[in-house]
């Protein structure tokens, strides 16, 4: 990364262990915030899916241990689906 890269903060082609964890936090974040209104879940929707995953054992550390997606960003995505072959989503 370049001193210009640095000032700005991480670069877009970096991986998740080279940032700290605040970092790729906030990125995660703000990719959900920017996502097309078209493609995301309506809110209720949304929280509904996030509050049957707090309720999976196959959740950690915010990864869904089935398939390896963070289930904030997986869940944002009205089109998908959970992995969990009862799929509760």
């Amino acid at each position: 990364m370049t001193e210009t890269e640095s000032s700005r903060g991480y670069c877009r082609k970096c991986l998740l262990k080279d940032m700290p964890e605040e970092a790729y936090f906030k990125s995660l974040y703000e990719y959900i915030a920017h996502l097309d209104k078209d493609i995301k879940a309506e809110p209720k929707e949304y929280k509904r899916r996030l509050d049957l995953c707090q309720t999976c054992e196959n959740l950690l550390n915010g990864m869904c241990r089935i398939c390896g997606c963070f289930v904030e960003l997986r869940a944002v995505v009205e089109k998908n689906y959970c992995p969990h072959s009862d799929k509760y989503w």
